[in-house]
């Protein structure tokens, strides 16, 4: 069999800065330039219709003249209406043509087309009574009045114009226009780099930081400055908090490696002890021989509780413990938890008083549950001096089930009331020994509560007592 590993080329890099500058020039100036075109067309649009109306009204004007001297039939007026034509042509600088009702070229200013036909459409429109004013393709403007003679149209005036000043005009506008345009196009390109580096820069710095962080330096920070307050900021404040909750894991696991060491040294050196004396001493009583295989036996007893309780929290902090959710009496099952630890508090005089503010059911792991709250009042006897007391309280809302173990023992400090839930954390670290245990009591305790989606708070006085209280729903989501 033959295996082909085809490797996917990575995506090519395209920094933040230049989609920041190409989003810019396509939001900012492209924009700005068809606005720029757009209004340019509107003044030519405009130049151009004041031109038609001042060419239409100038056509008017001469056809009324026309029309009141009879230029048609009188050969006396005709001479000095051409003349007066002909200086108004010269002095508006167009061009004026006089066609009768046959569309023929009777005058013409520019003495081309005398005694052509002209059938342009605007011509025709004028014969028919609707003066009518059009730009050319060729850039020109053709403006064309009827005359009247009598009831019948006598003829048509019609003067053609160059727009050409129009364009020259519109292109001064344009010229200016784009090198404004050119200019703004400039400085909104200074202001876009200057603006790309302000925020891509700390996001450099950040990457720098990261990526040392990720090499092993979780002593790095990212320097944060408080000028100005953005979600830029807010990023870097979000990567020291994870930073500081990395180097306090790092922390916490060189500290729990050293925990895990110191407690399972401690009995393998004594059986070591133990059983070097055995070797050492061949002619040994019996006794004695029993006696410290007695001693070794409870020694690895207690590496294999220490071991079984790692090897617990690791399943529950993988979550690989799965937990059988059913309807539960908290009353009778806390009831039998203090009746099967009753005998540990009255070895030492200890009241344990369980109070039951109403009855309570809960869907629960009850065996997990269980080993967790008897880990809570376990606890409590043991730090609670003799003739001290212990109180087990059950109450409940509508949402929640509260359990609350206070005792009048020997309390924690405060700036160690949220390490109680650590691994091996001890409050009275002299009397390991005296108290047993493995010190991953409550760490259990606080693993399979949080996979109750409940919660534990702590309150402590030295020397006063402590209380803990445990919070379950009373229903699990559908999700768990």
């Amino acid at each position: 069999m033959v295996i082909i590993l085809i490797k996917k080329k990575n995506a090519p890099f395209i920094s933040l800065r230049w989609i920041l500058l190409i989003t810019y020039i396509i939001v900012g100036i492209i924009p700005l330039m068809l606005v720029a075109n757009t209004i340019l067309h509107s003044i030519q649009g405009y130049f151009v219709e004041e031109r038609k109306k001042e060419l239409l009204s100038q056509a008017n004007v001469v056809a009324g003249q026309l029309t009141s001297n009879d230029f048609f039939t009188s050969d006396e007026s005709r001479e000095a209406l051409e003349e007066m034509i002909l200086e108004t042509a010269q002095d508006k600088d167009f061009r004026i043509l006089i066609l009768d009702s046959s569309a023929m070229v009777v005058y013409d200013t520019g003495y081309e087309d005398t005694s052509k036909t002209y059938l342009l459409p605007e011509v025709m429109e004028a014969l028919e009574n609707k003066d009518v004013a059009n730009e050319q393709e060729n850039g020109t403007v053709y403006a064309a009045a009827s005359i009247v003679g009598g009831t019948q149209h006598a003829g048509v005036v019609l003067i053609v114009d160059s727009l050409s000043d129009v364009s020259d005009t519109v292109g001064n506008i344009a010229g200016k226009a784009y090198i404004l345009l050119a200019m703004l196009g400039v400085i909104v390109i200074v202001v876009m780099v200057a603006m790309s580096q302000l925020f891509t820069s700390p996001i450099k710095r950040m990457i720098n930081v990261i990526q040392k962080m990720s090499e092993g330096h979780l002593e790095q920070r990212i320097v944060v400055k408080d000028r100005l307050h953005n979600e830029i900021v807010d990023l870097a404040l979000a990567c020291n908090h994870m930073a500081d909750q990395l180097e306090k894991v790092d922390s916490s696991r060189q500290q729990f490696v050293s925990n895990v060491s110191h407690e399972l040294k401690t009995p393998l050196s004594s059986v070591k002890v133990l059983s070097e004396s055995i070797l050492l001493q061949e002619d040994a009583p019996k006794e004695m021989y029993v006696e410290f295989l007695h001693d070794i036996n409870s020694e690895i007893d207690r590496m294999t509780a220490i071991i079984n309780d790692l090897l617990t929290l690791v399943k529950l902090d993988q979550k690989e413990i799965p937990l059988n959710f059913a309807d539960v009496d908290l009353h009778q099952m806390i009831e039998e938890i203090c009746k099967r630890l009753s005998p540990l508090a009255a070895a030492k005089n200890i009241t344990l008083d369980l109070q039951i503010k109403q009855e309570v059911t809960a869907e629960i792991d009850e065996m997990k549950l269980t080993l967790a709250i008897s880990n809570i009042i376990d606890n409590a006897i043991k730090y609670t001096p003799e003739g001290g007391s212990v109180v087990v309280l059950l109450d409940a809302d509508h949402q929640n089930a509260f359990i609350t173990v206070s005792d009048t023992g020997i309390g924690i400090p405060e700036e160690e009331v949220t390490r109680v839930f650590e691994r091996f954390y001890r409050v009275d670290k002299t009397r390991d020994r005296e108290t047993g245990g493995t010190g991953l009591g409550l760490s259990i305790t606080h693993a399979t509560v949080m996979m109750h989606n409940g919660s534990i708070k702590v309150s402590s006085k030295e020397e006063e007592g402590t209380s803990m209280l445990v919070r379950i729903p009373l229903r699990q989501s559908q999700n768990n």
